[in-house]
């Protein structure tokens, strides 16, 4: 079977491979692969709005310190009212570089070392480094996967929050791309309430979802008080490499004990062309999202399409966001590391380990699909090969 790509008409170009080698692209710089599928960034040229606005600070000779604009703070907030129904203000928000270093901030500022704090698995793998490395212990609610779904244990849930002193949600959840109801959110913020536990909301993915399919912010699913919720524009519009986020909380106490602490840790600084990306893309760039979202949920059509005619041992794991795609591996029988390793050095092809999401995750592989449709097609066949030539070998042929 040949996987048809006829790519719908768009106004920008998703179709095109641009060379990110000698970059130092973490993607395709960091390793020698052939072809990087892993770490969460699109091979999509950004909105030509952001481009044209990076451009234009860079015509200016001068990179010196640079604020943090209300320009910036209101492009966040006429965004998530124009799209989520969520109304921010500009005293409940905080600028960071990242949402990674703002939760390792709040690990620091908000618990105390030898503390639980409760993730979801499987899960982003930086969420165990942050807890670990902050000398907090990691406390895992394993999410249940039953008929190619996974659901909240929220027996368990409620159980290990009476032990626990935060926990951190990934809404939508990465890697396994599922979209968290208002009725599950607020049932989280019922139980966090009932044990006391600081909940902080990881929604860097949120843009991401079908097209006309929206996410669920925390905050406004829950009234919950001690709740935390981190943004950033990274994903959506691929431009991580500008370190930009924000922290947002109507709690007063959590606010001044995290604004503290970000500026203890350095994290509270504008990078200098930052807020002109993240203002051209909330402000330039909603038309560009909506289509790459369309790009997107073809791209993993085709995938779906390709696995059940070709491969069908694997299994694509129903999502409704990210570009982040979690296949079911476990009918092979081989530990997702071994899966991976094997793909890499026989095949060019580099797909995330399942158990690097945690040990529930052993069976499974993430794919990241963000690449124009000739690297997809390159990745499914490479992957065909691989397990092809895996299974020769496992059967003694």
């Amino acid at each position: 079977m040949k996987v048809g790509f006829i790519m719908k008409n768009t106004d920008y170009d998703f179709e095109s491979v641009i060379d990110r080698h000698n970059t130092n692209c973490v993607k395709w710089d960091y390793f020698d692969d052939e072809l990087p599928m892993w770490v969460a960034d699109m091979d999509f040229k950004v909105a030509p709005a952001i481009e044209n606005a990076v451009l234009k600070r860079a015509m200016h000779p001068i990179y010196g310190y640079t604020i943090v604009s209300d320009e910036l703070f209101e492009s966040y907030i006429n965004w998530w009212d124009r799209r989520y129904g969520f109304k921010m203000y500009r005293e409940d928000m905080l600028y960071s570089i990242g949402v990674m270093p703002s939760i390792s901030s709040m690990i620091r500022c908000l618990t105390d070392i030898g503390d639980g704090i409760l993730i979801q698995s499987p899960v982003y793998h930086v969420f165990y480094h942050v807890i670990e490395e902050n000398n907090r212990k990691v406390v895992e609610n394993e999410l249940v996967y039953e008929n190619g779904r996974y659901n909240i244990d929220f027996d368990d849930l409620d159980k290990k929050l009476s032990k626990v002193k935060m926990m951190i949600v990934c809404n939508p959840h990465n890697p396994i791309g599922k979209i968290w109801s208002r009725e599950e959110l607020a049932k989280i913020g019922y139980l966090c309430s009932k044990y006391d536990v600081i909940l902080v909301s990881d929604e860097i993915h949120c843009d991401l979802t079908d097209p006309d399919i929206r996410y669920n912010p925390f905050e406004i699913s829950s009234g919950y008080e001690k709740a935390v919720t981190c943004l950033s524009p990274s994903k959506s519009f691929n431009i991580a490499g500008f370190k930009s986020s924000i922290v947002h909380t109507k709690n007063t106490e959590l606010f001044e004990k995290i604004r503290t602490q970000l500026h203890i840790d350095n994290s509270d600084s504008c990078n200098v062309f930052a807020a002109s990306a993240v203002i051209a893309a909330y402000n330039e760039s909603e038309e560009w999202l909506n289509q790459l979202k369309e790009v997107l949920f073809e791209n993993k059509q085709i995938v779906k399409e390709y696995l059940e005619k070709e491969l069908p041992v694997i299994k694509l794991v129903d999502c409704d966001a990210t570009y982040l795609l979690w296949l079911d591996c476990s009918a092979l029988n081989a530990p997702s590391k071994v899966l991976s390793e094997f793909l890499r050095t026989n095949h060019g092809l580099f797909l995330s380990a399942g158990i690097d999401f945690g040990q529930n995750g052993d069976n499974f592989l993430r794919m990241n699909i963000a690449c124009p449709q000739i690297l997809l097609k390159d990745g499914l066949e490479r992957l065909k090969a691989g397990i092809t030539a895996l299974s020769y070998i496992n059967n003694g042929l």
